[in-house]
């Protein structure tokens, strides 16, 4: 197991689902119940994004080999595509005021607020959809790989959960302004691993390709 690689993508993964900024939309849409119900819609809402997100791991590479689309060239698009979902944390609304915003004027009409906002698109967010599908850097699923993806997801939809349970106490310590910060700084990394996504998948397709960068030059 590459060490580094596994840190990588829980990194890109906790800044994709964004834990801490899922605390204020949560206590929003459960303010008027019981501490028992919060949890039961917690767990329920972590359960669903993690089938999400799960489902993605497995289904977006035979989407891609059944359009015919070669790794390198999704990891370069969806690279660009997460650079500029990280420069919206950094300038834009934070998660948490944005998701507010949204859940406000249609929560009455949800079924399920573990569904809605807080599976979709609280934690599996179109972004963090994307992101489980870079997981794997390779054309084929691997066990060990797979195994390694599988643990990354777990792991930030546990600390997920967590943060949820804890979720008055949390918000209580940092304040709305904390995690508005805190936001922006996970901008930042996320713009980090999306550069180096589209440097390595570059480098992948020269390799592919058979040409050498400096042969380019």
């Amino acid at each position: 197991m590459d060490v580094q690689n596994f840190v990588n993508e829980l990194v890109m993964m906790w800044v994709l689902i964004d834990p801490i900024g899922t605390v204020p939309v949560f206590l929003m849409v459960t303010a008027s119940m019981r501490e028992e119900h919060r949890k039961m819609i917690a767990t329920r809402a972590v359960l669903v994004a993690g089938g999400i997100l799960i489902a993605f791991l497995f289904g977006g590479h035979f989407l891609l080999r059944a359009l015919g689309i070669p790794l390198p060239s999704f990891q370069i698009a969806g690279g660009i595509v997460l650079f500029l979902f990280a420069l919206t944390m950094i300038f834009g609304p934070s998660k948490a005021e944005q998701e507010k915003e949204e859940a406000t004027g249609t929560i009455e009409q949800a079924r399920s607020i573990a569904v809605f906002p807080l599976a979709i698109p609280s934690i599996a967010s179109p972004g963090a959809m994307l992101g489980v599908v870079l997981l794997n850097d390779t054309e084929k699923l691997e066990l060990v790989g797979v195994a390694m993806d599988v643990v990354v997801i777990v792991l930030v939809l546990g600390a997920t959960l967590i943060f949820m349970y804890s979720a008055k106490q949390i918000l209580r310590v940092i304040g709305d302004s904390g995690a508005n910060v805190l936001s922006r700084i996970m901008g930042l990394i996320l713009a980090a691993v999306a550069v180096d996504s589209v440097l390595t998948a570059v480098a992948q397709f020269f390799k592919i390709a058979g040409v050498e960068p400096g042969g380019l030059m």
